[in-house]
């Protein structure tokens, strides 16, 4: 059985092998290509399946063939408005309960109650921080469709709980700031991937960091020394000149 699985998959008593849960699909419908690329992007980075469109109409078809597990939906788009696709998408009984996160650059309450009377579920500001819109669409994803996010990721004997930020190792807690923990969660969601330093500045502190990638490297020293005491394994890998991992063999025999 995969090392990496949630709860309910090892409460299931893993005497066999269980499928893979499918990566949940998100269409993002904006107009602003730069912006649609770099969301696309890190939300590939976090391993979901991405489906960009720049216009609302392309959206309500793409919308009629097939409703993907969450949209980001910018509020002014050529064609058929944000607001007016969230409108149809809540009249209509397949898409109804559809997440929803809204993004605009209207930053007024009056605008932002609009949004959500129509029936967004989120609303994101421009400008926003990347690492904020992917935990948003996390938590709401978690809402919606508990079964296609894992609450509580798991490799060996190593186990990181999202609801909870907590992290266990044997049994005992392991105690990690903030950023360690978004940095273990990063890596522990794609074993084996190997990320650079610039991919992990942004993916967790954020492309607006204006911070070294020294730092990571201080970071990832503190999560090890933080996961691991004297004598057991190291669950990070140094991949020389390229980046870090999560050592996709930890915890398999």
């Amino acid at each position: 059985m995969n090392d990496l699985q949630t709860n309910a998959e090892r409460s299931a008593g893993g005497a066999k092998a269980l499928a893979p849960t499918p990566a949940p699909r998100i269409l993002i419908v904006e107009d602003e290509s730069a912006l649609s690329m770099l969301l696309a992007y890190n939300l590939e980075a976090e391993g979901f399946v991405v489906d960009r469109v720049e216009r609302g109409d392309e959206a309500e078809m793409r919308l009629a063939e097939t409703p993907p597990d969450l949209v980001i939906l910018d509020w002014m788009l050529p064609g058929v408005s944000g607001l007016e696709i969230c409108r149809r998408l809540r009249a209509r009984e397949a898409t109804r309960t559809l997440p929803v996160i809204m993004l605009t650059a209207r930053g007024e309450e009056s605008e932002r109650v609009r949004g959500l009377s129509i029936g967004a579920d989120d609303y994101v500001v421009k400008p926003f921080s990347v690492p904020e819109l992917m935990a948003r669409v996390r938590a709401l994803l978690r809402r919606a469709r508990p079964d296609r996010v894992a609450t509580v990721l798991t490799a060996g004997d190593l186990e990181l709980d999202r609801q909870n930020w907590r992290v266990r190792r044997k049994g005992r807690d392991v105690h990690l700031g903030p950023t360690e923990f978004r940095l273990l969660e990063h890596l522990l969601e794609r074993p084996g991937r190997v990320f650079s330093r610039a991919q992990l500045l942004d993916s967790v502190w954020g492309l607006s960091a204006e911070i070294d990638e020294r730092t990571v490297d201080v970071h990832v020293g503190r999560l090890r020394k933080a996961l691991s005491e004297p004598g057991e394994r190291d669950p990070i890998r140094t991949v020389r000149g390229a980046g870090y991992s999560f050592d996709e063999t930890f915890g398999k025999s």
